[in-house]
């Protein structure tokens, strides 16, 4: 598809002058090789387009005629579009032309010269002191739509640096102008309630979901630093991830410890290695297989849950609950088979959590660790000398399974899930008893019948299929053997 097109496409979408299906249905009647003029008389004739956005589409076409040079657009609408519409396209039209000689434009968040305003592609940073709450409450909203559009996992906006983005793990500017502090804390508390402000303004920080329709969902982080207010938002997937689909190894093992009645299995991960997304869909595999009451403990909310096969009870803290182990002490009277804990933080927490998994209930969790040794390490590490043989014990007892992962850069683009996997089996039990937990090592290589892998060897795998670089599993494994392997 030529270049022309796809710019007309991606600012006539945006613009609301059309939709995807209208770009898609004139692309297919007018083929590959169709050119600007064509395709906007075609939206025209077919009816695509009505009266009143005429003109508009005519400063759309002008506008994508002086950008395509060679530059497309931040987002193809056409690679970005759904399923149905690629179906169409293989059945019935050729693929898009090579575009590989061509480089992405950065996405557009400054005004289109020639173009209405509108906020869902423009953000004028360097006007905000003139925008009313209401301006600021509603171009915000539509940067945020935009940046979940164009893939991007987060918009950061801090006082005395330049808005960016986060988009597969690298980082980049998405305005070259510099926020001031009065420009960040409005643009920070542009979305809170009144009382959320009060908190923010009180406390100096604030953790809270974001819902700005049934598909845009975010995870907000507000602070102050020495510049003033700053703000992380983290996209949030519009639809619940099946376990299927996540690039975990040994599914069947994963779906064997969900069977279980009672026990703890943690999931654990660094920051930004898709643990709240594993934890949903492991939520929603509990849901559609089993007939059970879910409780689940947040901070905050941020993929929701609706029930089908179980009854979900989904509790925030803060608006619903005034800690993790506040809530964990309510679950105990409130009839669940299954507790979900949103994050592992500390010794009241973690000592509830093992408590409830000896007492009939399945416990899910997460933790920021980087393995399975590291793990039980931290779990174990936390309760006082005098309570360690009892809590060895305990967790010996308990423990169903521990999934790490660790997102890693692909070889061509996107991000790959590398995991390791540890099965509670008797043999892990003894070594967890005896406080022995090093030799967890000896016992994830030589456990692979039970569905166990160790992280290095899942990075090495990865790199055997061609999913990532040599100079990424160099980087993500420390034993020699298989360093020498990687050529």
């Amino acid at each position: 598809m030529k270049p022309t097109i796809i710019w007309l496409a991606r600012l006539g979408i945006d613009q609301g002058v059309f939709s995807v299906r209208a770009a898609w249905a004139v692309r297919m009647k007018l083929g590959e090789d169709a050119e600007l003029l064509d395709f906007a008389q075609e939206l025209l004739d077919d009816g695509h387009v009505s009266d009143a956005n005429m003109d508009t589409l005519e400063q759309i076409a002008g506008l994508a005629h002086s950008k395509a040079n060679g530059v497309l657009p931040f987002e193809d609408p056409f690679e970005t579009a759904g399923t149905n519409f690629k179906t169409s396209r293989a059945a019935g039209a050729a693929g898009p032309a090579p575009t590989s000689g061509m480089s992405r434009a950065p996405m557009v968040v400054g005004p289109a010269a020639g173009l209405p305003k509108t906020p869902k592609l423009e953000f004028p940073f360097a006007k905000v002191a003139s925008f009313s709450d209401a301006e600021l409450s509603e171009a915000l909203k539509n940067l945020l739509k935009a940046c979940a559009r164009n893939g991007v996992s987060d918009l950061h906006l801090s006082a005395g640096a330049k808005p960016f983005v986060r988009k597969q793990r690298a980082l980049a500017p998405l305005d070259e102008q510099v926020l001031s502090a009065e420009d960040a804390l409005r643009l920070n508390t542009a979305l809170l309630a009144t009382h959320q402000r009060d908190t923010f303004m009180e406390r100096k920080d604030l953790d809270y979901a974001l819902a700005l329709d049934a598909a845009n969902r975010y995870r907000v982080n507000l602070m102050f630093h020495k510049g003033g207010a700053a703000g992380a938002y983290r996209m949030i997937a519009a639809d619940i991830p099946k376990l299927d689909s996540l690039g975990l190894r040994n599914i069947e093992a994963i779906r064997k410890l969900l069977t279980y009645h009672n026990g703890l299995i943690l999931v654990t991960g660094p920051v930004g290695a898709g643990k709240t997304t594993t934890l949903a869909a492991l939520v929603a595999e509990l849901n559609e297989k089993r007939q059970d009451h879910i409780i689940t403990v947040e901070d905050p909310i941020e993929v929701v849950q609706f029930a089908k096969g179980c009854n979900i009870t989904q509790r925030e803290v803060g608006p619903h609950t005034k800690s993790f182990a506040t809530a964990l002490k309510g679950a105990l009277r409130e009839d669940p088979e299954v507790i979900v804990i949103g994050e592992l933080r500390d010794l009241e927490t973690i000592e509830m959590a093992i408590s409830a998994s000896e007492t009939g209930h399945l416990v899910i969790g997460t933790m920021h660790t980087s393995d399975a040794a590291t793990t039980l390490n931290r779990v174990l590490d936390v309760f006082p000398p005098a309570q360690q043989a009892q809590i060895r014990a305990s967790v010996a007892e308990s423990l169903r399974g521990v999934i790490c992962q660790r997102l890693l850069p692909g070889a061509e683009s996107g991000l790959v899930m590398a995991c390791e996997i540890l099965i509670g089996n008797p043999a892990v039990a003894a070594l967890i008893r005896d406080g022995k937990t090093s030799g967890l090592r000896n016992v994830l290589e030589t456990g692979q019948r039970d569905g166990m892998c160790l992280m290095e060897m899942s990075v090495y795998n990865l790199y055997t299929e061609g999913r990532i670089s040599a100079a990424t599993a160099r980087e993500n494994i420390a034993n020699r053997v298989l360093r020498a392997r990687i050529v």
